[in-house]
């Protein structure tokens, strides 16, 4: 799969303060945090119908040209909010020198779930674009740019105040592989991951299906936390018992149950909201981001790189061989690749533990992932781990 349109941008902090416009907020040691004349905001939580007064600042980026018209749209960041505080991302889309759409909001976030209903925001739809819970679709527009804007807000009652530390934005073309014949072998070898399989734990979602139903009804529907959990405790950097002490019964592995309500999603009531995923992984203090790739080849530069992915796909039952059951939209460790090229996957539907582990024929397992989510992935990693280098046209 070669030829797509796919770029990523991200803004760190303090360092980037400046590229854009802040509006209430200065540069703090670890991001971006609330100076002191902050503006004020009153906001009311549509899911608990309680006000609240905030003290509250922005930052807007500067427009990001991309250089093709894009399609979709997704923004992921990481960031600290303690009690009373939280965050909304606004996107908008760019043409030459003129906004091509208004501001939608792709996120209303806060790390727990004390303060607001932790929410993407439903019913979003003109004729130039539309919000599908965590993606901007470009419907009537010409997108040849975009522009973000990270409003933070405090409870004025609230110890601490927030910070943020990254925002990004993937942007894309839709993938080619949607006339890609599933059996085409593609270029396995290409990212030099042959034959290696990174020891990723293997978590079975499926434990949970008779337990806790809370966040997204429980076991069946949480691929996403369980995938990142897996992904956490590969780097050792899960969740320590005092932060899950709450989950009782403790079941099978409490943490999942914690990433479960802290990846919830209260507006579609569930916990696969990609960039919520990510953020709650980056509390964990690792480095977080939502991107796409190309193809498989692609994915095997972060493998050799030692760094497996979360990739999002869909697909029928027999569609993948080995992955016999209907999905519109899974989640799955990309663990590695056998020496044929083949993926090997941690996928997290499944009875038990000894059954995640997978092994899947890679250009149908390939064009499940392109075709059903556009090649979207997690990467979460260490910062001290280094990504693999970009190509040219950078997507990540």
């Amino acid at each position: 799969m070669t030829g797509r349109d796919i770029a990523y941008r991200r803004f760190r902090f303090p360092a980037d303060r400046d590229v854009g416009l802040a509006d209430g907020l200065t540069a703090g040691p670890d991001g971006l945090v609330l100076d002191g004349a902050p503006g004020r905001l009153t906001h009311t939580d549509p899911h608990s119908g309680t006000t609240a007064e905030y003290a509250s600042g922005s930052w807007t980026s500067p427009v990001t040209p991309l250089g093709f018209a894009a399609v979709e749209l997704v923004p992921s960041w990481t960031a600290h909010t303690p009690a009373g505080c939280w965050l909304r991302v606004e996107l908008r889309g760019w043409a030459g020198d003129a906004a091509s759409t208004g501001w939608y909001e792709l996120g209303n976030w806060a790390a727990d779930d004390s303060t607001v209903h932790r929410a993407s925001v439903p019913g979003q739809a003109d004729d130039r674009a539309r919000v599908a819970a965590d993606t901007l679709r470009v419907t009537g527009a010409t997108v040849t740019g975009w522009q973000v804007r990270v409003t933070l807000l405090r409870r004025l009652d609230a110890a601490d105040g927030p910070a943020l530390r990254t925002i990004g934005v993937v942007a894309s073309t839709d993938p080619p592989g949607v006339g890609q014949r599933a059996g085409a072998r593609t270029d396995a070898g290409a990212g030099g991951a042959r034959g290696r399989v990174l020891d990723v734990p293997r978590y079975a979602q499926r434990l949970h299906a008779t337990g806790e139903t809370r966040w997204g009804g429980g076991g069946d529907s949480w691929c996403s936390p369980t995938c990142v959990s897996m992904v956490l405790d590969f780097w050792g950097a899960g969740p320590t018992p005092d932060r899950y002490a709450w989950v009782t019964p403790p079941g099978p592995r409490p943490r999942v149950v914690h990433a479960a309500r802290h990846c919830f999603d209260h507006a579609y009531a569930g916990a696969g909201n990609w960039p919520f995923n990510t953020a709650y992984a980056a509390t964990h203090g690792v480095d977080a981001f939502v991107t796409r790739l190309r193809s498989l080849a692609e994915a095997e530069l972060f493998v050799a790189a030692g760094i497996p992915l979360i990739v999002s796909a869909a697909f029928t039952a027999g569609q993948v061989p080995g992955l016999d059951y209907d999905t519109r939209g899974h989640l799955i460790v990309l663990a590695g690749f056998t020496a044929d090229g083949d993926p090997v996957l941690n996928d997290p539907y499944a009875p038990d533990d000894g059954r995640v582990r997978r092994t899947v024929p890679r250009a149908p397992f390939e064009h499940a992932w392109q075709v059903g989510s556009g090649g979207v992935v997690y990467v979460l990693r260490p910062e001290s781990t280094p990504l693999p280098p970009p190509p040219a046209q950078a997507n990540w």
